[in-house]
């Protein structure tokens, strides 16, 4: 009687065991890995922070520029959850003043060139734009890339030095970018996400 529940007892462990270091082991499964994984550029001048948060779409054999990315429609510049710019000082994008916040950032690709949307509206999915929610719009200068096929799309903020900053969106083989000024003084609080 001992013998046997002894040798069920050792068969009940060694299954688990058996299924939790299987567990541990297994490679994490690619199919079940976002299609956009989230990502962030940020960089610091002075004592300001600006972030950016957004999804990162892959090419995956698809037409970007005029396909994925449409001309001529507000795109929500990334994937999935609208794209946050959090900043926690007033900025100059362009020749948009914008004040310490959160903000959701849109864009306007045509074939002639591209326009920065700064919304008011946060928290919403990256579909849903609502244009009376507008901060306001800035032109912004397309270059084509010398490296061509850039698998992910990229948000990258460039410090310039003093307080000048760059936003750059680097997609397939195009890069769009815009001057940034920030102000010498950072607030003391600002709305995070």
């Amino acid at each position: 009687m001992y013998r046997r529940n002894f040798l069920v007892l050792l068969a009940i462990c060694c299954v688990s065991a058996s299924v939790s270091f299987a567990q541990m082991d297994a490679p994490k499964d690619p199919a079940k890995a976002p299609l956009s994984p989230p990502e962030v550029a940020t960089v610091t001048v002075g004592k300001a922070t600006l972030t950016i948060k957004y999804a990162s779409p892959s090419m995956r054999g698809r037409k970007i520029m005029g396909g994925l990315v449409p001309y001529g429609k507000v795109w929500r510049t990334g994937a999935n959850a609208a794209t946050t710019l959090i900043t926690t000082a007033d900025l100059k994008i362009g020749k948009l003043n914008v004040k310490a916040g959160t903000y959701t950032l849109y864009t306007l690709p045509t074939e002639q060139g591209w326009t920065l949307i700064v919304n008011k509206q946060t928290g919403q999915w990256g579909t849903v734009y609502d244009e009376k929610q507008d901060l306001g719009r800035v032109a912004m200068t397309a270059v084509k890339t010398p490296v061509h096929g850039l698998d992910n799309f990229l948000i990258d903020l460039q410090h310039k030095g003093g307080n000048k900053v760059e936003l750059h969106l680097r997609w397939e083989n195009t890069d769009v970018f815009v001057p940034i000024v920030v102000a010498r003084t950072a607030r003391k609080s600002c709305c995070s996400i």
